[in-house]
């Protein structure tokens, strides 16, 4: 039989308890209506005195009995009480509610040979307790807990007694410490003291290491083990290793500093015995809506051999980074993305493939203001390009570019219907300032320039064309031209000199066009089931183009020199410059290009109300070709051909041909000849360019909690774009997923120039990424690049990963190349003892 009581029941008992003399269950119904009688002040008094301020739950499946004048409850048979937040369950339950205090115990079972069953249970919010017996106060949080275990947030305590002293703190005698829910962990931490302060740290002395039940020979006289999730300060724990050129290291000791919720810093350390060190540290900021950023620093020094060695060297390197994102107002952003580096850096000092394959260091910062009603918009913008191997740098500071977007300046605003012919007439215009600052060779070269650009547009619309008439117009202006002199040696050969002049110029050029275009279908119904019809839109568009020769005198752009033999050779004096000069070839030229898309719309099910038509793209093919009239000879330009089809989300193709109406005369030039004149048919293929990838996947099990993806963020919101690489680094954190049995991704590119049969150059490479389980525990990954030109592999890396339950293994192997090496580790899941692992790596950079 089942019992079920409310506070209200119990409040009728115990309230009661200095007037009754039964001390058992048998309570008169006369009993019962005096307590209803009581005077309202009495009843005051009593409520006040009591502890019980909520609703309390009780059930027993043997008896439950109240001692009302001693103000206890005993619960026999599977009892469970529940309080607020709190929940025991029991065989046996003994309440005292003189002193808030709960006992529980199990009770021996003749059928489970003489075990505790039913032992106690007590649950508290996200906290489980289990032991074989215990006592609690329910009103401070306080108890003991015999021959107990715990589990919170994925750690699991136990120990021969438990004793929680507030809500949030405990001490355990002879406790257990492990992030494995096995009943048999594969690893714990054992002491014979232990202090948890939950969401904070364990804290404990003379601390064993078992794995399964075998200890490791020599214990830790004290440790703090961190529980807290996210950031937290503290000391980083190092990596031990051996170095076969620098010697024995201990990698990545430091300390982390969170300083506030907005920011944090590290600081570590790598030492090698051989005297080589490096020295790091990320500075990291954000606030939620506004920005986002870090600052990482780093040096390095490395040396072989002693100092009075003949071999001795030693090499020192440096590298600073900015990333920064920040939304100053909805109209106003600051974006950076600095990298600066010494040039042998990333030879020895970075472990992610994708770094050490760069050949090149790219850094932009962009300050960006846009005005919505008038669709203007300035940029202040930096760039460096710095090449590694001859550390070349590439620099523009700044660069300030303004733009207008179109603007009708005769278009009502308030107008409706149609429009007058005035109305479509529009202008944009763009302006732009850079400085150039290139350090070639250890030479720094300086150019400046001033560009504007100024377009007018007419688009009327007349029938079912568009015609479009438009004039440029575009000025840039320098600070500086180039003179060529001709210098003649005692031996009659001409040299040419070429000097910079510092003077101002303004370069002024336009060009018109005008042109007509129009769109139409062709609807074509299906056969095919499931199919509705198919669409095909054809959008041609003629246009004529006109630019005249700048290289004339009249305009000035052009200077010329003479050599001895009399020849004049005509020559840009802006060719320097950073726009570069006007172009010395007149265009009158007619263009044509059509462009077709090829649709198809499903059919709706009718017996399906939820079913809805969907329309898929099948392929877009684009060619155009022209001829210059003005052209003194090749008047024809190359039919170029571009086409693209997407299946879904795991299919693409793309390529494109070019081809040409001349013939070739050489290795090298175009003749004024057409190819079918000389019976070699109407066309010649001088360009083609194909690219294929496929991207597929298994199911996700959904019913596998294991994913253990790493997020492609950080708790500051920054993008870890080494986990977004293709390749892993050999010092990755990130975990395979086993939720997803197979994946593979496979990219095909293929490029020929051929300018003349005989001249033929081909480049074909195959990019592919396979990853699948084995079994549910294993997983198998390859990544890598083969060169089917040169029939050799680029960068390979292979990876196998074993899921040990609370343990992961991964094996990571580069086979051959430049960065060869491995890394074999087998280190615990769970993040706040990442650092409890074992490596063993070969030397993973072959400098030779």
């Amino acid at each position: 039989m089942k019992f079920s009581f409310t506070a209200i029941l119990c409040l009728i008992f115990f309230r009661i308890a200095s007037a009754q003399e039964a001390d058992s269950l048998n309570l008169s119904f006369p009993d019962t209506l005096n307590v209803s009688a009581i005077d309202t002040l009495v009843q005051e008094k009593v409520r006040k005195k009591s502890d019980i301020d909520t609703v309390v739950y009780s059930s027993a499946s043997d008896s439950l009995i109240f001692y009302v004048k001693e103000k206890q409850m005993n619960m026999f048979g599977d009892g469970k009480i529940e309080y607020k937040s709190m929940k025991i369950t029991s065989a046996n339950i003994y309440i005292d509610f003189s002193n808030n205090k709960i006992k529980a115990e199990g009770e021996l079972s003749d059928s489970a040979g003489g075990k505790l069953i039913n032992t106690p249970v007590l649950v508290e919010g996200s906290e489980s307790y289990q032991g074989k017996a215990m006592t609690y106060n329910f009103k401070t949080g306080q108890g003991t807990m015999a021959a107990a275990n715990t589990e919170f947030e994925g750690t699991f305590y136990s120990g021969e007694k438990i004793k929680k002293v507030d809500k949030k703190t405990y001490f355990i005698k002879h406790g257990r410490y492990t992030t494995c829910d096995k009943e048999c962990p594969h690893y714990y931490f054992e002491a014979p003291r232990m202090k948890i302060i939950q969401d904070e740290e364990a804290v404990a002395e003379w601390i064993w290491l078992y794995f399964g039940d075998v200890p490791f020979p020599i214990p830790l006289p004290f440790a703090v083990f961190p529980l807290q999730s996210g950031r937290r300060s503290g000391l980083i724990a190092p990596v031990f290793g051996e170095d076969a050129t620098y010697g024995t290291y201990l990698a990545r000791m430091g300390y982390f500093w969170a300083i506030s919720d907005y920011m944090d810093v590290n600081l570590t350390l790598d030492y090698y015995t051989r005297g080589s060190f490096r020295l790091t540290s990320r500075f990291r900021y954000a606030k939620r809506y506004s920005y986002t950023g870090n600052i990482e620093g780093s040096f390095s020094d490395f040396t072989q051999g002693e100092s009075t060695d003949p071999d001795f060297s030693e090499q020192k390197d440096w590298r600073i980074r900015w990333y920064h994102n920040q939304t100053i107002t909805p109209t106003l952003r600051f974006d950076a993305n600095l990298e600066f580096v010494s040039t042998n850096y990333l030879n020895r000092n970075v472990g992610n493939i994708n770094d050490l394959l760069r050949d090149q260091i790219i850094s932009n910062a962009t300050l960006s203001k846009t005005w919505e009603e008038s669709g203007s918009s300035l940029t202040l913008n930096y760039n460096r390009r710095q090449l590694i191997q001859t550390n070349d740098v590439y620099e523009v500071l700044p660069s300030i570019n303004f733009t207008q977007s179109q603007v009708y300046p005769f278009r009502s605003e308030f107008g409706s219907g149609e429009r007058s012919w005035y109305e479509y007439f529009g202008f944009a215009y763009n302006g732009q300032f850079q400085n150039q600052r290139n350090k070639v060779g250890g030479d720094l070269k300086i150019r400046a320039g001033v560009r504007h650009n100024l377009t007018f547009d007419f688009s009327p619309k007349v029938g079912y064309f568009s015609i479009t008439p438009k004039l440029s117009y575009q000025e840039r202006w320098y600070n500086k031209r180039v003179k060529k002199v001709v210098i003649t040696s005692s031996t009659g050969e001409d040299s040419v000199v070429t000097n910079d002049v510092n003077e101002i110029n303004f370069v002024r050029t336009f060009d018109t066009r005008i042109s007509a275009s129009t769109k139409f279908y062709g609807m074509f119904p299906s056969i095919i089931p499931g199919i509705s019809a198919f669409r095909h839109t054809v959008t041609p568009s003629i246009t004529y183009s006109y630019r005249p020769d700048f290289s004339t005198p009249g305009w000035g752009y052009y200077d010329s020199y003479r050599l001895t033999d009399g020849t004049e050779v005509k020559y840009n004096k802006y060719e320097r410059e950073i726009y570069g000069g006007p172009s010395s070839q007149e265009v009158s030229a007619i263009s044509f290009s059509m462009g077709n898309i090829f649709e198809m719309k499903t059919r709706v099910d009718p017996t399906d109300t939820t079913d809805k038509e969907e329309k898929y793209q099948l392929l877009n093919f684009n060619l155009g070709m022209g001829y210059n009239f003005a052209a003194d000879s090749l008047n024809f330009s190359d039919l170029r051909v571009s086409y693209r089809t997407q299946i879904s989300d795991f299919f693409d193709f793309s390529g494109s041909n070019t081809f040409t109406l001349y013939d070739y005369a050489g290795t090298t030039s175009r003749v004024n000849k057409f190819l079918i004149d000389e019976g070699k048919g109407l066309f010649r293929m001088t360009n083609f360019n194909l690219t294929a990838s496929l991207r597929l996947s298994g199911e996700k099990l959904k019913s596998d909690e294991r994913n253990l993806s790493a997020t492609t963020s950080d708790e500051f919101g920054i993008v870890d774009m080494e986990n977004r690489s293709v390749y892993q680094g050999l010092y990755t954190n990130r975990d395979p997923d086993f939720t997803i049995p197979w994946d593979i991704t496979l990219s095909y590119t293929y490029n020929l120039s051929r300018p003349t049969p005989e001249n033929e150059f081909i480049s074909s490479n195959i990019n592919g990424s396979l990853n699948f389980n084995l079994t549910p525990n294993w997983k198998f990954s390859i990544t890598g690049n083969y060169n089917l030109q040169q029939n050799e592999f680029v960068a390979p890396q292979i990876r196998v990963s074993r899921d040990l339950h609370c343990w992961i293994m991964n094996f990571t192997w580069n086979p051959i190349g430049t960065y060869q090496g491995y890394r074999f580790e087998i280190r615990i899941k769970a993040p706040q003892l990442q650092d409890l692992k074992i490596t063993k790596q070969d030397q993973f950079f072959n400098t030779r």
